[in-house]
């Protein structure tokens, strides 16, 4: 009975899982997250690789991980060092790309407010069908809050973005969306936008000091990845196109019915005209950008969330 217990306790996953680890200037963070991870990993996991992301570190954190990855570390530690610093979502594809797990953590910040028994828990809930586990705080930002909503009301995917301290994604999710674009500008819209099962799992508290770039980025994939700037441009030109057209018909208002200015109305004909015609071109402009966008952009035309084969 005892050695069966014993076996129960000593029972590992097989599946091999990959950790991407971005790092930046964080040398003080270095040995608390690695600790950490390393204790999960090992607690787990028979299979698994830790793949750190050195994106132009000006600061001892390489050093520092080199140290403890000697001091504690069984299995290989993979270092990729950037060749300048080019910003988390680059890094952590050059990341993904090296990374080689039947699932992968992907962890862009060496902050942890999160349970460390939270890593285990996106595996699990991974295992029950979901290829995309985000975890997420239950305290959002306001201007966070505020984007998300935005880009959430604008995107076609019936899972709502919002900020995450880390996330695990399967194989075949990372292969889905390096499929429809090589270059992935938002990694967490384009898991979002694959087609594929996702899920989130929270924890109470919240998330301190996000990176500036993000917001750049962010940006990008709301024009990338929403209809929100065609959806925007089309109601400005329409607005302009109104305005423009409520000006032609005052001016024949006042020609009809006024006595106006020597050359006015014939002025103010040719500008309103003018300037409906440009708005119309400008409107249809905006539609064919749009086209061009998902053409260019997302090379595979349909989605699929998964196949079932029922067969008696």
């Amino acid at each position: 009975m005892r050695c069966c217990n014993m076996a129960q306790i000593t029972n590992k996953e097989k599946n091999f899982v990959s950790a991407v680890v971005y790092l930046h200037d964080c040398a003080g963070q270095v040995e608390p997250f690695f600790d950490r991870l390393l204790a999960r990993l090992e607690e787990h996991f028979d299979y698994y690789e830790i793949v750190a992301v050195n994106d132009g570190c000006t600061d001892d954190t390489v050093v520092r991980l080199k140290e403890f990855a000697a001091g504690k570390m069984e299995k290989p530690l993979t270092i990729l060092n950037m060749s300048l610093h080019q910003g988390v979502e680059q890094a952590m594809n050059a990341g993904l790309d090296a990374a080689i797990g039947d699932f992968v953590f992907e962890f862009d910040r060496l902050d942890t407010p999160y349970p460390a028994e939270l890593v285990w828990q996106a595996y699990e809930t991974a295992l029950t069908g979901f290829d995309v586990v985000t975890v997420s705080p239950s305290r959002q930002k306001t201007a966070s809050k505020a984007f998300y909503t935005l880009f959430n009301a604008f995107s076609n995917s019936v899972y709502k973005l919002e900020s995450d301290a880390f996330r695990l994604v399967s194989r075949r999710a990372i292969n889905r969306v390096k499929a429809i674009s090589e270059n992935l500008p938002y990694r967490k819209a384009a898991y979002a936008a694959s087609g594929l099962a996702c899920k989130t799992l929270h924890f109470e508290g919240s998330i301190h000091g996000q990176r500036e770039d993000r917001l750049d980025k962010a940006i990008d994939s709301l024009a990338l990845y929403t209809n929100a700037g065609y959806k925007i441009s089309f109601g400005i030109s329409c607005a302009m196109a109104l305005l423009t057209l409520i000006a032609l018909i005052y001016t024949v208002v006042v020609w009809l019915v006024g006595e106006p200015v020597t050359g006015w109305t014939t002025t103010m004909l040719v500008l309103s005209g003018g300037l409906a015609g440009m708005f119309i071109i400008l409107t249809i402009a905006v539609k064919y950008l749009s086209l061009l966008v998902d053409l260019s952009f997302r090379k595979q035309a349909y989605l699929i969330e998964g196949i079932e084969k029922i067969q008696k």
